[in-house]
């Protein structure tokens, strides 16, 4: 088998976006684009916004400013161009016959960090699987650029391995892909049933991309998750057990971050993953309040949250890095049941936190004042295993117990 040696490719790319009509917020997302590209390993050297009334069919912008940007790519030397928007295969392959230079979008970009930074066979699997739905329906519109063995963005993950792959094989290949992923999605549900039977309750932490959710997980439970000032830094669950100031045992998961115009094949390959918010008990929303984007951020969340059929939870929202700006007004989410100001650094707002979900899950349960007879004395112990036992009095007559029981429990005592 023929072995190729690439060596790591600087790309130097100018960002390219449409905006419609009056809309700024066009600026903002090719900034979170520049990110985007700084963290799959491209160099931004320039930026084009085109205002029109929608993306030109054929060439996603017109014709006048494809000439402007032929003009850029030759005074800055780039090697490419991100378009902040997904192409079409013939928006792909016109732009490229047009400026002969290696044309790129968000959604590869997304792709490609993703296949850099998957750990786990599950989430190898969901990134190859949204690649390669990525891929086969472009077949026809990369052009050249398919034919590639560089390196560089769009490169990794099975691109390496048979980039010039037709649509039959990789329709095969995504047909045994889903069947391993049904596996493993049958075995993240017998995990969720047999959380489920502990009665323990489940918070999972969701927010944009670098918000602070791996960063939160590792000063409540000393996780170890990596952590980085990157996008998308964290891709696989990781679920860890924290103890309430009652006592009670919680168990924290943490979830991939969320980014606006997060390609749909990704979502689709990520649902079993992005699901733990679907079966937790609790949301808890991270926010970066220090980025002065964090509103579309957190509409972006609860969009995508929405689109998952994450709804009727309680939602705690942390507006993390508060400690970054002190000066700042504070923030209001309209969609949350409660708020805090944390700093997930140095663990302030963290006590009040951890109060407020012994309260939601107090308020989930069944208060019980009762007196169990001595030969019952056995339920007392599932209420310890399973509830929140209150009081205990030993008299005459039996156990006089006050407790707050999961409403599962109640009918086995």
């Amino acid at each position: 088998m023929a072995v190729y040696e690439t060596d790591e490719i600087i790309e130097r790319v100018i960002l390219v976006g449409v905006a419609f009509d009056t809309d700024d917020d066009t600026e903002r997302s090719l900034d979170e684009l520049g990110e985007l590209a700084k963290t799959a390993g491209a160099q931004t050297v320039g930026r084009m916004i085109q205002t029109r009334d929608n993306f030109h069919p054929a060439t996603y912008i017109g014709k006048g400013k494809i000439e402007e940007l032929r003009l850029m790519i030759d005074e800055l030397d780039a090697t490419g161009i991100i378009c902040d928007d997904e192409l079409s295969p013939a928006q792909f392959k016109n732009l490229e016959d047009e400026l002969g230079i290696k044309v790129m979008d968000r959604t590869m970009v997304i792709l490609d960090i993703f296949a850099a930074r998957a750990t786990s066979s599950e989430g190898k699997i969901q990134v190859e699987m949204a690649q390669l739905k990525y891929r086969s329906i472009r077949l026809a519109g990369f052009g050249t650029s398919m034919s590639r063995l560089g390196g560089g963005i769009g490169t990794r993950g099975p691109g390496e391995k048979k980039i010039e792959t037709d649509r039959r094989l990789i329709r095969d290949r995504i047909s045994k892909l889903s069947a391993d992923l049904k596996d493993m999605k049958e075995h993240r549900d017998v995990q969720r049933s047999k959380r489920a039977k502990t009665s323990t309750s489940v918070a999972a932490i969701v927010g944009y991309t670098n918000a602070g959710k791996s960063t939160l997980l590792n000063k409540l439970t000393d996780a170890g998750v990596l952590s980085e000032d990157k996008l998308f830094a964290t891709l696989d669950p990781t679920t860890r057990s924290m103890e309430l100031p009652n006592g009670e045992k919680v168990l924290l998961t943490d979830t991939v971050g969320f980014i606006r115009k997060l390609p749909h094949n990704l979502i689709e390959a990520f649902k079993s993953t992005l699901e733990e918010a679907k079966y937790a008990d609790i949301i808890v929303h991270v926010v970066d309040v220090s980025n002065p984007d964090y509103e579309q951020q957190m509409s972006t969340v609860y969009a995508t949250l929405k689109q998952l059929g994450v709804e009727g939870k309680p939602v705690v929202t942390l507006f993390n890095k508060c400690d970054v700006l002190p000066e700042k007004p504070a923030a209001k989410d309209l969609h949350a049941d409660y708020t805090y100001n944390i700093s997930a650094v140095r663990g302030n707002g963290l006590e009040a936190f951890k109060e407020c979900l012994q309260e939601i899950i107090l308020k989930s349960r069944i208060r019980i004042e009762r007196v169990f007879s001595y030969s019952e004395a056995g339920k007392i112990q599932l209420i310890r295993q399973f509830g929140q036992l209150e009081s205990e009095e030993y008299t005459e007559d039996g156990i006089k117990v006050l407790a707050y029981v999961p409403k599962e429990i109640e009918g086995k005592l």
